[in-house]
């Protein structure tokens, strides 16, 4: 699976959001660059479950070879049935993006890039089971089906507060949705970031390689 810059700002803005958190599960960890970034920034005892069993067997590889090793877990399994250890502080989901969209041809793929293996509902039940009650929330969505997500998290009790939107240049339209969740109704806070722009390379300037 490829690092996509989408996926690299929402580890890095959550990233700078760890202070006071003990406890992260990532949801889908695919390579484990959520967990990866995340580690850089916190002393969390960090798990990733996955589904895919290949991409698995690259996730263990790459968590194995990095500084932070000794506090982060990895679990190939379905995360709507699996008995997770914890309640977790933060709970971070890249999940499957363009359900109802035409499916690739490749069935790894489609595990990755669709809504086939867990859908909205779906994800949302795995991240209220097992986000504490003080916990925090971060979904990563195309930017056309976060108002979805929003209001089916409100039927269950879990409201937005912050929403980073994102777009690839001044000139295109949002295409991905950054939003924070907890269980407490508070005002919402938007915010608004362009791929390359000097927020974005402020934002990311920890973790390229100069």
């Amino acid at each position: 699976m490829k690092v996509c810059t989408d996926a690299c700002i929402m580890g890095a803005w959550y990233a700078s959001k760890m202070s006071g958190v003990n406890s992260i599960l990532d949801i889908g960890s695919g390579t484990g660059l959520l967990m990866m970034m995340l580690a850089q920034q916190s002393g969390a005892v960090i798990h990733g479950i996955e589904i895919q069993p290949d991409c698995y067997l690259q996730l263990k590889e790459n968590i194995s070879q990095n500084l932070w090793a000794e506090r982060m877990q990895v679990f190939n399994g379905d995360a709507r049935g699996y008995a997770f250890p914890l309640q977790y502080d933060f709970i971070i989901s890249n999940p499957p993006f363009y359900e109802n969209d035409l499916l690739t041809d490749v069935e790894s793929r489609q595990l990755a890039m669709h809504s086939k293996a867990l859908n909205l509902d779906e994800l949302l039940e795995v991240v209220i089971t097992n986000l504490s009650r003080s916990g925090m929330a971060g979904i990563m969505l195309p930017f056309h089906r976060s108002s979805v997500f929003v209001k089916l998290a409100e039927k269950r009790g879990l409201y937005l507060y912050e929403e980073l939107r994102v777009k690839q240049t001044p000139r295109h339209n949002w295409f991905r949705s950054i939003m924070s969740f907890r269980f407490s109704k508070e005002v919402v806070s938007v915010k608004e970031m362009i791929i390359n722009s000097i927020e974005f390379k402020e934002l990311m300037k920890g973790y390229y390689l100069d």
